[in-house]
């Protein structure tokens, strides 16, 4: 569990920094609520646990599948944003990707609790 989450602090500071570097300069104007931040949610909570019990399968360790399934779910989200960052797109939507790794949070959980 502790690899876990060296590896998360290790990484998530990277993707932020990757984000806030990357010239997205077209922001959404959104809200905290709604329909679309219930499916972000749920779709990352869908993929993080979909991610450790794959990785798992694979033959990585517990702590390692963890990381990947993680990260795999915050990754997709993140690139989510990146192309609706887009001119043509709805924007990059700090709300979104928050409610995105909310839902990676709680697959990681609900995965770890249903493996006990």
């Amino acid at each position: 569990m502790r690899g876990f989450f060296m590896e998360v602090a290790v990484r998530i500071p990277l993707l932020l920094s990757a984000c806030l570097l990357s010239g997205c300069s077209h922001v959404a104007n959104d809200s905290w609520q709604g329909q679309d931040k219930a499916q972000h949610f749920i779709a990352s909570a869908m993929l993080s646990a979909a991610g450790n019990e794959y990785a798992q399968r694979q033959g990585f360790s517990r702590d390692r599948s963890a990381a990947i399934g993680f990260m795999f779910s915050v990754g997709l989200g993140a690139s989510k944003e990146l192309w609706d960052s887009r001119p043509e797109g709805s924007g990059w939507s700090w709300k979104d990707f928050a409610w995105d790794v909310a839902g990676a949070t709680t697959g990681y959980a609900v995965w770890q609790m249903a493996e006990h």
